[in-house]
């Protein structure tokens, strides 16, 4: 379950969903400000991006990660995410865009709905997606100094698919069985954001691909 420092009133997927839907929001406007931002404003926001992760991890460590901190960090990412999208639609279309926006819904919906209504417990699948987070980041820096084929390409995209599938069952599951502490929601709400946006890129990754095949 999320620890917390504190052992305030918890809470459930009720109170959650809607500071995720108010993420959402924030990221959505982030997404439409990037147009009106110079490009050489992304990297350094990128990396403002991953501070924030880190930071975000040590800061829970010793206090609540607040509602502003987790808005500006949505807000950050709806930007950086402009030029992956724009890219995306410029290559492969922006009606399948689209569409792997559509796809992701479903799947991280459905993941999401059967681990609430079902109430199973996914904690054993802790282990093995860290392991595989680890792979996929190992994976992604040795694709930044050497290319992958096209079968790694395809490894790594089902890979990471599979883990952000299985990260949103593992922690809506822990969520739904356990509760938060009212204090830690926006960490929490920051963690299934995550979830969501990475499903997404992995998705955009596998229409990329499918493009490419044909």
């Amino acid at each position: 379950m999320y620890p917390s420092y504190t052992t305030g009133t918890r809470v459930t997927m009720g109170d959650i969903f809607p500071a995720l839907f108010f993420s959402l929001m924030f990221a959505a406007i982030g997404f439409y400000v990037g147009q009106y931002l110079p490009p050489a404003l992304f990297l350094p926001l990128m990396i403002v991006e991953l501070i924030m992760i880190v930071a975000a991890v040590f800061i829970r460590r010793r206090k609540a990660v607040g509602y502003g901190f987790l808005y500006a960090f949505t807000l950050i990412s709806g930007i950086t995410l402009f030029p992956v999208i724009i890219h995306y639609g410029q290559t492969i279309g922006y009606e399948l865009v689209w569409q792997a926006f559509g796809v992701t819904i479903v799947a991280y919906g459905g993941a999401a709905l059967y681990a609430t209504l079902s109430k199973a417990d996914f904690s054993f699948l802790g282990g093995f997606l860290f392991i595989g987070l680890l792979a996929l980041m190992g994976m992604g820096i040795v694709n930044f100094f050497i290319p992958f084929s096209t079968q790694a390409e395809w490894v790594y995209t089902l890979l990471g698919i599979l883990i952000f599938i299985g990260y949103t069952l593992f922690d809506i599951s822990r969520i739904v069985r356990h509760g938060v502490a009212r204090e830690d929601v926006p960490f929490v709400v920051l963690s299934l954001y995550l979830d969501f946006v990475n499903l997404f890129l992995f998705i955009l990754r596998l229409f990329g691909l499918n493009v490419r095949r044909d």
